[in-house]
């Protein structure tokens, strides 16, 4: 019986991404995966229990890829500029990891992948570092769930009919225009929204962000639902 080790699950993982790069139509095939580091097919499904349990480690692994070069991007004073740049790095991995990035965000029957719920957590972390600077209109998840969306949108549009979506200024179009609607001036307005609320926002965002050794933890969690509520 071949012994399952991580070893021989990352060159399965391997095996399974060169053939779906060279697909033409973004599929694998189990057999030719086992047969490429040869094993049988019921090592296959002993590691993955099947073929979409496979295709989904290999999404969660284009999650590592991501978050591995996310980890890389150097964080500045300035978090709107981190996000900005955020957004044209999310472009250039898709460009660049076309059929991976389609296994991660394209919609697949049954599939238990995690790559999109963990992409929404960073940059939901980006987000919170706006917030806190009282840069950000909405909560961070709020933001959240208009920017990936058009960025993940956008990615796959252009991955499938380039010819269509060729005009090189699309994506700082659409990147300007999404941020327009959830980004603000750092400076609190009392004519724009309500002052407690964006205080409140800020001040919750600013704890996330750094916390606090001047209260206890049972403390933080009631002044971060007091300031949750004025939010």
């Amino acid at each position: 019986m071949t012994t399952i080790t991580p070893g021989l699950r990352a060159a399965m993982l391997a095996a399974a991404e060169q053939q779906l790069v060279a697909s033409a139509d973004g599929d694998i095939a189990t057999r030719a995966v086992c047969e490429a580091v040869g094993v049988t097919q019921p090592v296959l499904y002993r590691l993955f229990g099947d073929k979409n349990g496979l295709l989904d480690a290999l999404a969660d692994e284009g999650l590592l890829k991501y978050a591995d070069r996310k980890a890389a991007q150097p964080k500045t004073d300035d978090p709107v500029a981190d996000l900005l740049a955020g957004w044209d790095d999310h472009m250039d991995f898709g460009r660049n990891n076309p059929a991976l990035y389609q296994l991660m965000f394209a919609p697949r029957p049954r599939s238990h992948a995690h790559a999109r719920r963990e992409i929404m957590d960073l940059l939901e972390d980006s987000l919170l570092r706006c917030a806190a600077i009282g840069a950000l209109r909405i909560t961070p998840n709020a933001a959240a769930q208009l920017i990936l969306p058009a960025n993940v949108g956008l990615v796959l549009s252009c991955i499938a009919q380039p010819e269509l979506f060729d005009d090189p200024a699309l994506s700082d179009r659409t990147r300007d225009a999404i941020f327009a609607a959830v980004l603000t001036t750092p400076e609190v307005s009392t004519e724009d929204g309500d002052p407690v609320a964006a205080a409140a926002l800020r001040l919750r965002s600013q704890l996330a962000v750094t916390g606090t050794a001047a209260l206890e933890p049972a403390e933080i969690a009631l002044l971060d639902l007091w300031l949750q509520r004025l939010a």
